[in-house]
């Protein structure tokens, strides 16, 4: 039979550097505002893209979030 483990190593973490994680905290904060905006503002005067196709692209998405729509 195998004897138990009764001291087992302790491992500890190491922090990560803020410059590591930093740039993709940005990166991801970015992405999300764009996701934001493709959801909650993409029609009529604030539009960026001519037609209504991005808008029914997130249609769904606008009434799961909460956003007035028509």
């Amino acid at each position: 039979m195998s004897e138990a483990v009764l001291n087992p190593a302790v491992v500890e973490p190491t922090p990560i550097p803020l410059g590591e994680w930093l740039p993709w905290a940005v990166f991801g904060g970015l992405l999300a505002l764009i996701a934001l905006y493709f959801v909650g503002s993409e029609q009529g005067a604030t539009a960026l893209f001519q037609g209504t196709y991005i808008h029914e692209f997130v249609h769904d998405g606008r009434h799961l979030l909460g956003f007035p729509c028509h």
